[in-house]
């Protein structure tokens, strides 16, 4: 009977307890499905209505409550660690803003008259073209491409003949009056010039370190293209030391960026996010499906050929006076008898030359210069450049199957 009664007050004690939580879950289910989604839409409206309208209360709690000490242990990211000036717009724009004001009054835009005569007539007519410079102090020396302001070149039609410039002008940023220059030097081997205008109180451009600069980095292209003074466009440095072949033969090595250069921009100037002139642009490949592939001179190589050309109005290069062609493997394999080695083989000696006081001889092929090897006529090239004008250096040949070892002293290439 006690087991019975027990068994009965359990179950009747049960049966209480069912009937309470079935009142108390008939109140949670109105709470839930009624009274939480409406508190929680309010609260939703709330925020959303607060970051939309800006408020700054509620924007600073939400993205706090986000990213205050949290990390995802998925991805081990900190979001302490954001940094969200990366992706800010606005530090992007003041960026090219500020560069653009800073460099824009030190680019010119250059206007060149050449005089061309035809096969046809022994009358002459005039040409222009567009061209941009940097301006390098502030009395009005000007950097420049050499062939801006000297197209002395062949048509390859050959009807006609484009002469030297017969006129320069020079535009400046915000100034109506147009300043006639002069050239004061010219070098095609490094296709840079230096003209300049009488005038004074310009804003000369700040010269930075080409060799610091990065692939990937920020930079802006500043110049005259088509004619449209005081463009700019921004891109990012695409790669350093391009060899790239010019169409008269003419190697160069140089900084490539996808900041559009057009014709016009040639002597303008290629800057860094600090304004800083870190090249001139100069070439641009083009052709169909060619997009972005712009070059500049690396603004270091520039440094020493602008002071000669201010100096002396031309470029003091130390020469030995040999002409040659490079001897490679390729070579000696198609001239098995021919005792050859690879190196720089010496096709023509200058009269009175150093080459010829030296005693070097035609046929010889030099192997090593200062003692580094040499395995082109352009690494000899190098080596040369690297030396003074009346410097004395060191050349190993072979000669007859012979080495031999020839002191030779520099002197001013003619």
């Amino acid at each position: 009977m006690g087991d019975n009664n027990n068994f009965v007050e359990v179950k009747s004690s049960e049966s209480k307890s069912f009937n309470s939580a079935k009142s108390n879950k008939s109140q949670f289910s109105f709470g839930r499905n009624v009274v939480l989604p409406f508190l929680s839409g309010v609260v939703g409206a709330g925020v959303l209505l607060g970051v939309c309208l800006n408020v700054p209360y509620v924007q600073s709690n939400l993205f706090n409550k986000i990213y205050d000490g949290r990390t995802d242990s998925s991805s081990n990211i900190n979001y302490n660690n954001v940094n969200t000036d990366l992706v800010s717009l606005s530090s992007f724009s003041d960026t090219g803003v500020y560069v653009s004001q800073k460099v824009l009054p030190s680019i010119v835009g250059i206007s060149v008259e050449y005089s061309v005569s035809t096969i046809f007539s022994r009358a002459t007519s005039t040409a222009t073209a567009e061209g941009s410079g940097v301006i390098i102090s502030t009395d009005g020396y000007i950097l420049t491409n050499n062939h801006v302001i000297n197209n002395s070149s062949n048509s390859t039609s050959s009807y006609y003949t484009v002469g030297e410039a017969t006129k320069i002008t020079v535009s400046l940023y915000n100034d109506d009056t147009t300043y006639e220059a002069k050239v004061i030097g010219t070098d095609e081997q490094t296709d840079l010039a230096v003209i300049k205008i009488e005038k004074t109180d310009l804003t000369a451009a700040e010269l930075g370190d080409s060799d610091s600069v990065q692939v990937g980095e920020w930079c802006m292209a500043i110049g005259n293209p088509l004619g449209m003074q005081s463009s700019v466009t921004t891109g990012s440095i695409s790669a350093l030391n391009r060899k790239i072949t010019d169409s008269d033969g003419k190697t160069f090595t140089l900084v490539q960026t996808d900041a559009a250069i057009n014709e016009g921009n040639s002597g303008g100037a290629l800057v860094n996010s600090k304004g800083q002139v870190i090249g001139i642009n100069t070439l641009k490949a083009s052709g169909t499906g060619v997009e972005g592939l712009g070059f500049a001179i690396p603004i270091n190589s520039t440094k020493s050929i602008t002071d000669d050309l201010v100096k002396y109005n031309k470029v003091k290069r130390p020469y030995i006076g040999i002409t040659g062609s490079d001897i490679t493997e390729s070579v000696i394999k198609q001239n098995p008898t021919a005792n050859l080695v690879v190196g720089a083989y010496v096709r023509s000696i200058e009269d009175y030359s150093p080459a010829e006081k030296s005693g070097l001889k035609i046929g010889d092929i030099i192997t090593k210069a200062d003692n580094k090897e040499v395995k082109n006529m352009d690494e000899l090239k190098a080596v040369i450049a690297e030396h003074k004008i009346g410097d004395t250096m060191s050349l190993t040949v072979v000669r007859d199957g012979q080495e031999k070892e020839i002191s030779i002293t520099l002197a001013e290439q003619p």
